[in-house]
């Protein structure tokens, strides 16, 4: 119904990016700049996603100086892991997968996400 009026979507892709009350702070759909966009605010929604985009420059910058400081100091690193992935190599088709490895529906539960990064 009303199709039409939301771009010929099906009722799963309108909702897809819908929020949902207690996910975790790193949620895509908790974006500032895209809910911005969905309400219309375009300028708004531009300024954020730059903003968004050089933080996460900065951030990237930060872990690679770190990483060379390491290399030359000759001190262990510990790279950038995903919270609730890890890659392995796929049995079948031997190519590296990311693979989840636990957490997030324990954290959910407990709404505890000490862990999470500030990527917003």
């Amino acid at each position: 119904k009303y199709a039409e009026n939301m771009y010929y979507f099906s009722e799963l892709a309108l909702t897809l990016n819908a929020p949902e009350n207690g996910t975790a702070p790193t949620d895509s759909r908790r974006r500032p700049d895209q809910r911005l966009m969905e309400n219309g605010r375009w300028d708004e929604a531009n300024a954020e996603k730059q903003r968004l985009e050089e933080k996460q420059r900065l951030s990237r910058k930060r872990r690679e100086a770190e990483a060379t400081r390491a290399t030359e100091d000759g001190t262990p690193y510990d790279p950038y892991k995903p919270l609730w992935f890890e890659r392995k190599k796929d049995p079948v088709t031997q190519e590296l997968a990311h693979v989840y490895k636990g957490g997030y529906w324990e954290s959910k539960e407990k709404q505890d996400w000490s862990l999470c990064p500030d990527i917003f």
